[in-house]
């Protein structure tokens, strides 16, 4: 039996819930954490953010220094609307088709939420780019993966309740990222796009690689949860939450927006 000075009393817990919530972490590093962490951590989180914002609502207004009031508003104007387009990958029918070697069963459990995604997307003029696995019929990658998504067979066909509208670009790739000895890379250049919203399956797979060369060329990343589907819950969560968690590469992110605005 543990002994009962070795638990953390309720103070110390509240320190420590304060301390992580009052950390200067980047936004996005802390809800990756929050995605992984049990719930009670959240909720915690979540009081002590209420309990400041009350007790910091209840204190007489200070105006800021010059110096701390022009950093902000050069933030504020150096902001720059994000360019997007929704990226579908591998929602193909070796994948969603029940019974299927490679059958991703969560798969088809993310249809509609992907189908109203798009239909948002083209509503908004958000373009949107389907990414095909597509092999030879002799890829030695057929050896380790079994036969699927093999060119002309129906396989590599796009689910049916997602598919492409009349000018939406089809990019087939042969491996794990969908830029690898593919078109997307100049497909995206052409629209000018600096932020890929991933989805599709399999998440800790061709989302996970594809977004990682990505961010390496600069590419800002967004991974709705609604809208992804990988092996099993644990494995999505966890790779959403790194996935959510990087931020692109500084130098290669600053070239893209650079040449973007160049381009405009």
């Amino acid at each position: 039996m543990s002994d009962p000075k070795d638990a953390p009393n309720a103070e110390e817990q509240l320190a420590e819930l304060a301390a992580f919530a009052l950390a200067a972490r980047p936004e996005r590093v802390e809800d990756g954490i929050l995605m992984l962490a049990p719930p009670g951590l959240r909720e915690g989180v979540r009081s002590v953010r209420e309990t400041v914002a009350v007790l910091g609502l209840a204190e007489a207004p200070v105006e800021p220094p010059p110096s701390v009031r022009s950093r902000i508003l050069e933030t504020i104007a150096g902001r720059r609307a994000p360019r997007r387009a929704v990226v579908v990958i591998d929602m193909i029918n070796d994948h969603l088709k029940p019974g299927a070697l490679l059958e991703v069963p969560r798969a088809r459990a993310i249809v509609q939420a992907l189908r109203t995604r798009l239909d948002e997307a083209r509503a908004s003029g958000i373009p949107i780019i389907y990414v095909v696995d597509e092999h030879e019929p002799d890829d030695p990658d057929l050896d380790a993966w079994g036969a699927h998504a093999v060119k002309g067979t129906a396989g590599t066909e796009i689910w049916s309740e997602l598919a492409p509208r009349t000018g939406e670009a089809v990019v087939k790739k042969p491996s794990y990222s969908a830029f690898f000895q593919s078109e997307l890379g100049r497909t995206l250049d052409d629209l000018r796009i600096d932020t890929l919203v991933l989805t599709g399956c399999l998440t800790e797979i061709g989302l996970m690689a594809t977004a990682t060369d990505a961010m390496q060329q600069g590419y800002a990343i967004e991974v709705p949860l609604d809208s992804q589907a990988g092996s099993a819950p644990e494995l999505e969560l966890s790779a959403v939450g790194t996935m959510n968690t990087m931020a692109p590469f500084g130098p290669a992110r600053k070239a893209r927006l650079e040449r973007l605005d160049a381009q405009a």
